[in-house]
């Protein structure tokens, strides 16, 4: 029974999270299918990161610049950008900008998901361990998350030179934006917690104007209204 519970509560910050992502698409939703299938790819690109970084660690050592922005952050959202680039982006139903972030947060959240129960069974963890990470890393990754997709929509709806722009900052800011979480974690003193906290507002603040711009620029809004009009 407490094995259930644990598991819980290391699973429902990331299905909970992605749920409300998800339904912030205010003029077309995806197919839950698709949403939930690039989920999955983000529970599977743990394993190959693991080896990656740990090789890396082997390799460059565990300096706390190296490690929060190239083996930490560097390696995890290359990974999410490269599944996005190759699977989804092309994708017939990624087909307005706040598409880029449903997909992206839901490859995060596989990801983030994961990580939660292998901490939640390796280490020893509380519920209020449990809490703190899906208060901090796990929306964190969330967040992240918004960032590339925000990014990744504006590459798909460009044109020129604004196309490589935008997939070069749909990777560029959100390693930015974790490499310095994982660095403010490593070397801040043990009251990192007052910091953190401001911190996730700030990235919460940023995410929420994201997705509110995404959302505005749909070409499906017209179509909603109209029907809304007729009805």
């Amino acid at each position: 029974m407490l094995i259930v519970s644990v598991l819980a509560a290391a699973i429902v910050p990331g299905f909970a999270l992605l749920a409300y992502f998800y339904w912030k698409d205010r003029y077309d939703t995806e197919p839950i299918s698709i949403v939930l299938k690039m989920f999955m790819f983000g529970v599977l690109i743990v394993l190959p990161i693991m080896i990656v970084q740990r090789s890396l660690v082997l390799w460059w050592g565990e300096s706390p610049f190296v490690y929060s922005f190239i083996i930490s952050s560097g390696v995890e959202e290359f990974f999410k950008w490269f599944v996005l680039y190759h699977i989804i982006y092309n994708h017939t139903e990624f087909d307005e900008p706040y598409d880029g972030i449903v997909y992206a947060v839901a490859v995060s959240l596989g990801f983030a998901t994961l990580e939660n129960v292998l901490y939640a069974f390796l280490q020893p963890a509380t519920f209020g361990t449990l809490f703190m990470r899906a208060l901090l890393p796990v929306s964190g990754h969330a967040l992240f998350g918004v960032l590339m997709g925000y990014s990744l929509g504006k590459a798909k709806f460009s044109v020129g030179k604004g196309v490589k722009l935008h997939l070069w900052l749909a990777l560029l800011v959100p390693i930015v934006w974790h490499g310095f979480y994982d660095f403010m974690l490593l070397t801040f003193p043990p009251t990192w917690l007052w910091t953190a906290v401001p911190f996730m507002f700030l990235l919460w603040f940023i995410g929420m104007r994201m997705v509110n711009n995404a959302n505005a620029v749909s070409p499906f809004r017209f179509l909603k209204r109209e029907e809304e009009v007729k009805f």
